[in-house]
């Protein structure tokens, strides 16, 4: 009975070695959107809610984000009166609606080790509506860093859109932006 019990507790001994939970450092990681129209474009940044990294073996194998969409901010507008009407609009439910969903989550089910970094798999979810997404990342110093390029069409998130509406001319806002980010772990 004392070797089973031996057995088990190295078997678990052994699992929690080779596995490893991080935590986001939602302090010093960063998250910054960039979206264009025909005219222009904007970018800003958005707060980390929350994450976890999980490892096997120091291999990177799957990560889930929190986004705390309530924390949208613009980058670009200077003039104090411009940049609250375009975060406000952002919020609104025309873009985000943030008051009906103040959070995103990306979940990444699988990273392929590639020669310059990772292939990640996941599903990324907005004003819950989730979609399938595969971008490229890296991981040096310690620091997650990538590219997401997302088709807001995707998430319900219409307003300017060429898909939906007709004669937008220079009015309309292209569907696709892009989420820079860089992750540290605690």
């Amino acid at each position: 009975m004392k070797t089973i019990l031996i057995a088990v507790i190295s078997i678990f001994s052994i699992t929690a070695i080779s596995s490893q939970e991080k935590s986001v450092d939602t302090q010093k990681s960063t998250l910054h959107w960039d979206a264009q129209k025909v005219t222009g474009e904007h970018n800003g940044t958005i707060s980390f809610k929350n994450g976890q990294l999980q490892y096997k073996n120091d291999e990177l194998t799957s990560a889930t984000f929190v986004v705390d969409m309530t924390s949208i901010t613009c980058s670009d507008i200077e003039n104090e009166e411009y940049n609250k009407k375009l975060v406000g609009h952002l919020k609104s439910d025309d873009f985000f609606g943030v008051s009906t969903y103040p959070t995103s989550k990306l979940v990444i089910n699988k990273f392929s080790k590639t020669k310059n970094g990772y292939i990640a798999k996941g599903n990324l979810t907005i004003k819950n509506k989730t979609n399938p997404v595969e971008f490229e990342v890296t991981l040096v110093d310690k620091k997650l860093k990538g590219k997401l390029v997302v088709d807001r069409s995707l998430y319900d998130v219409k307003y300017g859109s060429g898909k939906y509406f007709d004669n937008l001319g220079d009015k309309m806002i292209y569907d696709e932006f892009e989420l820079d980010f860089v992750v540290l772990a605690k």
